[in-house]
């Protein structure tokens, strides 16, 4: 290869239940054939593969980073990467791949994926990320952070051992919502306070999340904005009613649902459970600002 690009890879072998393993002996034949210098980064856990990351990229080791697995490790490779110039490469072969996804890169193909990143070795475009604080500190975020029924819904569906996939979110949303009452949000967007009394509210970077949930179709990556997807306060039967028509976008619609754009928004729902791209980083509130071109992607 020309590039002179040596590629750090993290691969998650427990994403998509093993095929993250496979993926990883993919990834490293398709590279290694392409002649593209690499080193494997991967560790034992994710705090593990993060503490890698990090040490290569001080180091200069490397010039970018390639992470495979779901939105785990995209996750992952926004924190390694946003804001230092490391262009980032997902390979989309865990449960959801919401990002992968959201970025328009190959999903569940591990060499598509890998072919896709050597042939932009020497192409990389900006996308927005959103700088996020929660009780456990800072935090890049590629997708969506929420403090609300669907960070509780991640958090049970993270717990569950059946089923697999989608359907794990859906069995999820049903055992909270036996127990879930609407919160009181106090928010800040822009500047402006409210308060809302909501089953949920979420800020997006990318249309979807939970394994394709399409919560707002209307977000790009590179629009310099999130999204701030409120469901106002309506009964468990009606949220029940309207869940479905979530992965089609279906639910905008719906009277209960507000979109706004902004910036900077405060979400503040009390300590409760804040995910960001499924991932749990600790409890609210969460403060969040968007950072224009704040990642770089191959491609």
């Amino acid at each position: 290869m020309t590039s002179g690009i040596k590629l750090g890879v993290l691969v998650n072998p427990t994403s998509g239940r093993g095929k993250g393993a496979l993926a990883g002996g993919v990834v490293f034949d398709t590279l290694a054939a392409a002649g593209v210098d690499f080193v494997d980064l991967s560790g034992h856990s994710m705090s593990e593969a993060s503490a890698n990351g990090h040490r290569a990229i001080a180091e200069k080791e490397i010039g970018g980073v390639v992470v495979v697995g779901g939105d785990g490790m995209a996750h992952l490779g926004v924190n390694l990467c946003a804001e230092k110039g490391i262009p980032l490469g997902i390979i989309g072969v865990g449960t959801g791949n919401d990002s992968a996804r959201s970025l328009g890169l190959p999903i569940d193909d591990a060499a598509a994926a890998t072919t896709f990143v050597i042939a932009n070795l020497n192409r990389t475009r900006a996308v927005d990320a959103i700088k996020l604080h929660s009780s456990t500190g800072q935090h890049w975020v590629l997708g969506t952070a929420s403090a609300g029924f669907d960070a509780l819904v991640n958090q049970r569906a993270n717990q569950l051992k059946w089923p697999k996939g989608q359907r794990r979110y859906e069995v999820a949303m049903l055992l909270e919502l036996a127990k879930f009452k609407p919160l009181k949000y106090e928010l800040e967007i822009d500047g402006a306070k409210r308060k809302v009394e909501a089953m949920l509210c979420a800020v997006a970077n990318a249309p979807a999340f939970g394994g394709g949930m399409l919560i707002a179709p209307e977000a790009v990556m590179d629009d310099g904005l999130v999204d701030l997807f409120i469901v106002h306060k309506i009964s468990r039967l009606e949220l029940i009613k309207i869940f479905p028509s979530v992965y089609k976008g279906g639910h905008v619609t719906h009277p209960a649902v507000e979109f706004v754009r902004a910036k900077h928004v405060t979400i503040n729902s009390g300590q409760m459970p804040a995910f960001a791209d499924g991932e749990s980083v600790g409890r609210g509130p969460l403060k969040t600002q968007l950072v224009e071109g704040a990642l770089r992607v191959f491609g």
